[in-house]
């Protein structure tokens, strides 16, 4: 049994205490120790999604247990792309707080960032629920202190807010948990996958309010309306490479929809039927319209571009809430997309908060290096309302050519064109007034912070550099769409048929299988 599955969660678990323990006053030390370990992670995922790329489904046991006893690792073609997704964002988002120094106004800032990634890729690839929580709850402390990293009234009041929100998820995750274990006497997703199958649908109603309390669960992290509440201030008062880091957060809680309701919940199963598109689809078609909504209607950047967050999350649920391989190829692609263009997005806005004022909507003296600044906003922006050339809009046409086998495609496709519409003009509007309209000096009313902004100065060449590597990744997505989506076709393809997931881990040999110790 190999053991580099399980590296990616145990690297940044071990170099998170160690920097503490060894570097806490040497930021120099910290941010090599900590690039070096994005970049490992890098390394590993890239190796890890190519064994995936052919079908192959490897599988990591903890202590040399089988499924269901022990506690299982799964890398398949689904959990390696998120993985590596996941650690490329981390290393251009790491790189970004070095470059605008975020990472010096705050103590542990990196080894936070280590046990964020920790929590991600953990929840990523666990084959189990009750470590999904595990990881859910690892990721949760780290975002916590990361949000509010430098401190501030204001940042500290989101950051309870934000915590309040997802530990009432918490809550609701261990009540399904219960429920799901006294029904089946089992947490692993696979072995859950068989049992479900043999409950009687009259004695059904255990399983039932289980998967409900589940899809509310992955719909509080994933902020489909109305449990979206959390997102715009937390988003929005967190310092910006904390907030572009966040921009996979919420993809969390779309992979864990994508793999609980193909896996243990599928579309055709008799006791949940109809359970995902009973309100999924109406609540991911209305985040959709609150998000574009909401950027039409903001008056700070930094909201206007949580706005987005919500908007993208809501196409891409859209996409998910078909639950048809057409669909959940659609989404994987959309989710890479608006992953990366928020992230971009986040650290845009962080430079122009770094040479502004303030972030109002209102007339102000130009921003430093305001020619490549909004360059940069212009190519993101293009990405994220879903303008050609860019992958926002090859995103949504796979989104709608999806959407085509479905009851509601008319509301779909109004929805979908209308709000892309209303996301065109607010960022316009936002996009001009930032960047072209100046002034000597700006109103006092437009000065509300959260904190006493620096003076103001040119990004760093750095911070350039991450925020360009970013848009360069939408580029090539872009450019290889199509191999992109022939990937994304085959996940769902492998989705859809778990017969080799469920056999892979339940028949991997380890202590107590069939009856015996060892191989």
């Amino acid at each position: 049994m190999t053991h580099w599955i399980v590296l990616p969660i145990v690297l940044p678990a071990l170099l998170a205490p160690f920097i503490v323990l060894t570097a806490r006053y040497h930021i120099a030390i910290q941010r090599v120790l900590s690039v070096a370990g994005l970049a490992a992670l890098v390394a590993l995922a890239a190796g890890q999604a190519w064994v995936a790329s052919d079908g192959t489904i490897t599988i990591y046991q903890l202590g040399d247990w089988a499924a269901p006893f022990g506690i299982v690792l799964v890398a398949d073609r689904l959990s390696t792309l998120m993985v590596l997704l996941t650690t490329v964002l981390g290393l251009f988002v790491l790189l970004y707080a070095i470059g605008s120094r975020w990472d010096e106004r705050g103590r542990h800032f990196h080894a936070l960032f280590q046990f964020q990634m920790m929590g991600i890729i953990g929840a990523l690839l666990t084959g189990d629920l009750f470590n999904l929580f595990v990881f859910f709850e690892v990721l949760l402390i780290a975002s916590y202190g990361l949000m509010i990293h430098s401190g501030g009234a204001v940042r500290l009041r989101a950051g309870v807010q934000y915590v309040l929100f997802n530990l009432l998820g918490s809550t609701l995750f261990l009540f399904a948990l219960g429920a799901i274990y006294a029904e089946t006497g089992t947490l692993n997703m696979a072995d859950l996958a068989g049992r479900v199958q043999l409950i009687d649908a009259a004695d059904s109603v255990g399983i039932r309010v289980a998967a409900v309390l589940l899809i509310l669960v992955f719909a509080i992290k994933a902020a489909v309306v109305p449990l979206h509440f959390w997102l715009p201030s937390s988003y929005a008062e967190a310092p910006g490479p904390v907030a572009a880091l966040f921009a996979i957060m919420t993809k969390v809680g779309a992979y864990a929809i994508i793999r609980v309701y193909t896996l243990i919940f599928p579309p055709e199963l008799e006791v949940t039927a109809g359970l995902q598109g009973l309100w999924l689809l109406p609540a991911a078609l209305i985040s959709v319209a609150i998000g574009m909504i909401g950027i039409l209607a903001a008056r700070h950047l930094d909201r206007l571009v949580t706005y987005s967050v919500i908007g993208s999350m809501g196409m891409a649920m859209t996409s998910i809430a078909l639950f048809t391989p057409a669909g959940i190829a659609a989404a994987l692609y959309y989710i890479i997309h608006s992953t990366l263009a928020a992230a971009a997005l986040f650290l845009v806005t962080d430079m122009v908060r770094s040479g502004r004022a303030n972030l109002a909507l209102t007339a102000a003296p130009p921003v430093p290096g305001a020619p490549l600044i909004s360059a940069m906003f212009f190519v993101a922006a293009i990405a994220i309302v879903g303008l050609p050339p860019l992958s926002g809009f090859i995103g949504k046409l796979m989104v709608l050519d999806a959407a085509l086998a479905s009851p509601l495609v008319v509301w779909i496709w109004a929805v979908v064109l209308g709000t892309s519409l209303i996301g065109i003009i607010g960022f316009s509007r936002a996009g001009s007034t930032v960047f072209w309209k100046a002034k000597a000096t700006s109103h006092p009313e437009d000065t509300q912070e959260t904190e006493a902004p620096p003076p103001p100065s040119p990004p760093s060449a750095l911070a350039y550099t991450s925020v360009g590597g970013l848009l360069a990744l939408l580029i090539t997505l872009t450019i290889f769409a199509g191999q992109a989506h022939d990937y994304t076709i085959a996940i769902a393809a492998q989705l859809f048929d778990a017969g080799d997931y469920i056999t892979e881990v339940m028949e991997t040999p380890g202590k107590l299988s069939d009856g015996a110790e060892g191989y």
